[in-house]
């Protein structure tokens, strides 16, 4: 019972419910079965935890925040945008090559259609250069950051390994030299961080994903935490940038989230987009050694 109930939940939470990740057999992803952005991207409690920390860190960017504020359901509608925005991190780490190709193409087609101006009259396109880049490279950083701090510490060179691994689907989505290190990771948030700016968005923002019916009810008190620890996962500086106040998380919050990560990362969720993934990367193996059976 508790088992259908993770996985239910994990599953709605990446937006996966009906997503198949076994098909086409055989066919590989973008990134190895034994890369750090599997490990990274199969804990759902750290995605969501850095799934909001990412977002708040984007609409922080006035341009990147009138785009998606008046341009997507987000406002009207978050849970349901940010499970396509899971399934589509989903498919970018685990999904067959040539489907992640297919995604990433639709979604610069529809980036393209989108531009406009904030409200002190700067203009934005979703397909500008810098703001393509803000959004990859803050998605790529918060993962990492809450998977490091409430999954399994990482090494420096799992790390830079990590954003290694992040370029070539960056690419596909249009992403020019995205941060190939943590030092470069670091050094274009210092750049970066002048941009950000306080905004009632975000306050609205953060009063939506407390309440929104994005997990499923008994877990709804998790999903506060997890609000909570995403502001808190920002570095001190941006999140005084942004005008967050947030109370500390308590050692035995910490130790939940710990908790949680942990035995979400020890379970095999029938659902698991990784589990899925390397089902049909091993049929490749399994067919070929068909082949040379009946040769």
């Amino acid at each position: 019972m508790l088992l259908r109930l993770i996985d239910s939940a994990a599953a709605r939470l990446m937006g996966i419910d009906d997503a198949d990740f076994r098909e086409p057999a055989g066919e590989p992803a973008l990134l190895p079965p034994d890369s750090v952005s599997w490990r990274v991207f199969g804990n759902p409690v750290t995605l969501y935890v850095g799934g909001i920390a990412a977002v708040l860190l984007e609409l922080g960017e006035p341009r990147v925040r009138h785009g998606v504020w008046d341009h997507t359901s987000f406002r009207h509608d978050p849970a349901t945008r940010m499970r396509r925005t899971g399934l589509a991190a989903m498919i970018t780490v685990y999904g067959a090559r040539s489907r992640f190709e297919a995604l990433a193409a639709r979604v610069r087609r529809m980036h393209a259609r989108v531009q406009g101006e904030t409200g002190d009259g700067r203009f934005y396109a979703a397909d500008d250069p810098e703001l393509l880049l803000w959004v990859q490279a803050t998605a790529s950083w918060a993962f990492l950051q809450a998977y490091h701090r409430y999954a399994a510490p990482l090494g420096r060179r799992d790390r830079d390994l990590y954003y290694r691994e992040a370029q070539a689907g960056a690419a596909l989505y249009g992403v020019e030299a995205p941060p190939a290190s943590e030092v470069e990771m670091q050094a274009l948030m210092e750049r970066m961080r002048p941009l950000l700016e306080p905004s009632p968005v975000l306050d609205e923002l953060i009063a939506i994903l407390r309440t929104a019916d994005i997990l499923p009810w008994p877990l709804r008190p998790a999903q506060k935490l997890g609000v909570r620890a995403a502001i808190d996962l920002l570095p001190p500086a941006m999140r005084a940038q942004l005008g967050l106040a947030a109370r500390p998380l308590r050692r035995r919050e910490r130790a939940l989230l710990r908790l949680l990560a942990a035995t979400a990362g020890r379970l095999e969720l029938p659902s698991s987009p990784a589990r899925q993934a390397a089902a049909r990367v091993a049929a490749a193996g399994e067919c070929g050694q068909a082949a040379m059976a009946t040769s």
